[in-house]
């Protein structure tokens, strides 16, 4: 699998360049954010997703409720979730945004992954990345993943 240089939302005169008719036009790539919270480590705990199309519009936001876990099992939850997703609209390329280091650093091979549960996660995100022809996953500031994070929240908040 090959891994591209990082992108970002495309900017408005890249969106204005794209055809008319979006709806119509097949989905290629997706940038993705996801983020994972823990009320308490462990503690209840949700998934967050945001999906963007080429033209920087959203496609879907994804909010699952995941029980009580650690603030790491639900980052790596959300990005099953997302990964999962993308699949289904057969895309062929991701730019994944995490705010999380860790989570990151272990897919990239940077950390290794010593705990057999996140082992497993770890294992289940590689097989779902083999699946596409590029990707990218980059950390990113809390800041800029706030869209996601609000949607792990409310999955805590909603879960009746």
């Amino acid at each position: 699998m090959k891994q591209f240089p990082a992108a970002s939302k495309p900017s408005r005169a890249e969106a204005s360049a794209a055809p008319e008719h979006p709806a119509t036009a097949p989905l290629t790539h997706l940038t993705i954010y996801t983020d994972g919270a823990s009320r308490g480590n462990p503690g209840e705990a949700g998934a967050g997703v945001i999906m963007y199309n080429s033209r920087g519009e959203v496609i879907k936001k994804i909010k699952t409720y995941l029980g009580v876990t650690t603030n790491n099992v639900a980052e790596y939850m959300a990005l099953i979730i997302a990964l999962k997703e993308a699949l289904t609209l057969k895309v062929d390329a991701l730019h994944l945004y995490s705010d999380s280091e860790l989570m990151v650093r272990q897919i990239k091979g940077i950390y290794k992954v010593k705990d057999k549960k996140m082992q497993v996660l770890s294992g289940r995100v590689q097989k779902l990345l083999s699946h596409f022809s590029h990707y990218d996953i980059l950390s990113i500031d809390r800041r800029e993943n706030r869209e996601a994070d609000i949607l792990a929240n409310l999955a805590i908040d909603e879960k009746d």
